[in-house]
């Protein structure tokens, strides 16, 4: 193996939009799960982290449907700040790095990008390539943000292993070749990497 990328969201940091949405409900008519499905389990989430909604534009339209009577810039802080460190990958990354070439590879938006750059800035100072979804303008589990990732890659797709928390990301690092390794906290990643032929 000579390349490992790393989904962000929920393997390298957890992350929880109901923090979000415990800061705004009291200035929204709605409950946290109306909320929720008006942005997250519809169009909106997508094309903001595909890049084809400015921030701008998505923080005003989320103030409306969420009929926000707190000012825009409360929302922009409630929807930034949804993360925490996940040790287990976060303390396994650094004794990689230099051996490996290590990217990450996330389906995210400018405005959680730039808090987790960031807030992880020691963590992301060991890889060599971010692939962010909103900057390329294609989201996983599509071909061509995996065919990104393996330009970055610098190493056959069949010497590069993609770690990813959901199931249809991992079937699509599959198919252009990758080793997948579904991702689960406490579920021995550094041995599940073991079998897949990275000397951790």
């Amino acid at each position: 193996m000579k390349t490992i990328i790393f989904d962000f969201g929920n393997v390298v940091g957890f992350f929880d939009h109901g923090r979000t949405l415990e800061k705004v409900r009291p200035h929204s008519p709605f409950s946290p799960a109306e909320m929720y499905a008006s942005v997250y389990d519809g169009d909106l989430e997508d094309q903001i982290e595909r890049g084809q909604v400015p921030v701008p534009v998505f923080l005003d339209h989320v103030h409306q449907l969420w009929q926000l009577k707190c000012d825009v810039y409360f929302l922009h802080d409630a929807i930034r700040d949804i993360f925490w460190p996940n040790p287990e990958v976060c303390e396994l990354i650094p004794k990689l790095a230099g051996r490996y070439r290590i990217l990450l590879g996330s389906n995210t938006n400018a405005i959680h990008s730039r808090q987790f750059i960031t807030q992880f800035a020691d963590v992301l100072s060991h890889f060599d390539s971010l692939v962010l979804s909103h900057e390329i303008g294609t989201r996983k589990p599509d071909r061509a943000f995996f065919q990104r990732c393996h330009e970055l890659a610098e190493a056959p797709a069949a010497q590069c292993v993609f770690v990813d928390d959901l199931a249809a990301n991992i079937a699509g690092a599959r198919a252009l070749g990758f080793h997948g390794i579904h991702y689960r906290p406490n579920a021995d990643l550094a041995g599940k990497l073991r079998a897949a032929g990275v000397d951790v």
